[in-house]
């Protein structure tokens, strides 16, 4: 039997020493009882690229129920210089600022790796899911020529001489999109100049968007939002199961209707003032405990936001035209998804920009889509760090992001 992998660890005992081998797909035990082998494997420091060829033999105790005798080790490079950590402990204690700084190797360790893995099967179910109600997957700008998305700040670059912007969203493009296959998602990054510096904020993270046409209004794209994290939830049960293990993680079973509350009745919910135009992160923890004590649900929809909080695309609540239809969604009392009903009127846009004193012309290539007929139609967005996150009880998002950029952090 031939395995290749990275040493893991190696125990030198007086009779016999253990080297514990690491690939993808998890650890393996070598057993070396030879001295000239044992010489060889002395010289082997921890991370050192290697073949090992064997002969296989049941043993309970090791890895998967199987070790390696009889071995011959052969290096495939020079020996590695350690990390600054050990890898083969079962807890990563070195700091989060540490782990981020030699993040190459820190991935190595099972747990982290064990959340990108989670991470991926998340995107695989959202891909499943959404496939599945004949939606089609598109590919947007990330260099844009307009700064004036949604009010957040932007990085601006130069393009050729002229200035443009790293895409806030693919928004705009996605709502296009519905007027020529009706429903559409994407998975790509998106960047917020935002001088966030909090555990739950990137600079740049994977969006899970989505929107569909032909709506009667925002709860239809609820139902969507339901099914389509319900799918990925069992992608991560299905393809990352031992990932799922190796954190001790059970992930949440999600309600054949996730409870709702109105924006106004949330505000109760969580004993904020009534007039409050947005919801607190200590808001969002009320309710999610509120959810999870009333409705033994770890997510929780507040829909009607005010329309003040909402972008100028949003459509209003025809009965409380200060109130949006609108919604987020709450994953364990953190704001996981964002969506709502658009407007898809042209006249309709054109005195939502008046009404907020804003001009036309940086809008002009979007609106024009809106004159030529666009369905009724909403949408939603899934901050991909944030699922992973809350999933797997990460205390900050970077935890769960390979190379993560912030306000503090531009490598590796």
């Amino acid at each position: 039997m031939r395995i290749a992998g990275w040493v893991h660890h190696r125990r030198l005992l007086k009779s016999v020493a253990f080297l514990i081998v690491r690939d993808a797909a998890g650890l393996a035990q070598v057993v070396v009882t030879d001295p000239a082998v044992r010489a060889e494997l002395e010289k082997l420091t921890e991370e050192t690229v290697v073949e090992v060829v064997g002969t296989a033999t049941s043993n309970g105790t090791a890895p998967a129920g199987v070790e390696l005798t009889d071995p011959t080790v052969r290096p495939l490079g020079p020996p590695a210089t350690p990390p600054p950590f050990d890898l083969y402990r079962p807890a990563l204690t070195a700091s989060l600022p540490t782990q981020l700084d030699n993040a190459p190797t820190a991935l190595r360790h099972p747990t982290r790796s064990a959340a990108l893995r989670i991470s991926a099967a998340a995107v695989a179910g959202f891909r499943a899911a959404l496939d599945a109600q004949d939606f089609v997957e598109i590919h947007t700008p990330k260099v844009v020529s307009s700064s004036t998305e949604s009010g957040a700040n932007v990085f601006a670059l130069d393009w050729f001489g002229r200035p443009a912007y790293l895409a806030q969203s693919p928004q705009f493009y996605k709502q296009l999109m519905v007027g020529v296959f009706e429903r559409v998602y994407e998975v790509g990054p998106v960047f917020r100049a935002e001088p966030h510096d909090t555990v739950r904020h990137l600079a740049q993270y994977t969006s899970l968007d989505a929107e569909l046409g032909f709506v009667a209004d925002h709860r239809d794209v609820m139902r969507v939002l339901r099914d389509t994290v319900a799918g990925m939830l069992d992608a991560v049960n299905g393809r990352a199961g031992s990932a799922l293990a190796t954190l001790g993680v059970t992930p949440p079973q999600v309600p054949v209707e996730i409870p709702a509350v109105h924006f106004s009745e949330a505000l109760t919910i969580a004993g904020a003032p009534a007039d409050e135009p947005d919801l607190a992160p200590a808001h969002e923890r009320a309710l999610g405990e509120w959810a999870l004590r009333e409705h033994l649900s770890d997510f929780l929809f507040v829909t009607g936001y005010p329309m003040a909080k909402r972008p100028f695309y949003t459509h209003p609540d025809p009965a409380r035209p200060a109130y949006s239809n609108g919604f987020d969604l709450l994953f364990r009392g953190l704001e996981l998804v964002t969506g709502g009903q658009r407007l898809h009127r042209h006249a309709d846009y054109l005195a939502a920009l008046a009404a907020r004193g804003e001009p036309v012309e940086p809008y002009a290539g979007y609106l024009d889509a809106f004159r030529h007929g666009m369905p009724p139609h909403g949408g939603f967005a899934i901050g991909l760090e944030r699922f992973v996150a809350r999933l797997v009880g990460a205390a900050n998002v970077r935890e769960v992001t390979a190379f993560p950029r912030d306000l503090h952090r531009l490598t590796p």
